[in-house]
């Protein structure tokens, strides 16, 4: 089952894996750029490989089983 999070932003952006740290998807910062890394994270739809990237309301963080919508 595909889990939705809402993820309510609390200024411009925030860094990819930050936002995985948070909404829970992973349990560490080093666990979250081991997702990245490996591909297994898509930003609106697209691979992303990038650790820091910049997340900011609008866009859509998916993986295997979650979808996290930032607003």
């Amino acid at each position: 089952m595909n889990e939705a999070i809402t993820f309510e932003l609390d200024g411009d952006h925030i860094p990819l894996c930050d936002l995985l740290k948070f909404c829970q998807i992973a349990d560490s910062g080093g666990a979250a750029k081991h997702l990245v890394a490996e591909g297994l994270v898509r930003v609106d739809g697209q691979v992303e490989l990038r650790k820091a990237c910049k997340i900011r309301a609008g866009q859509v963080v998916t993986g295997d089983d979650y979808t996290i919508r930032v607003v």
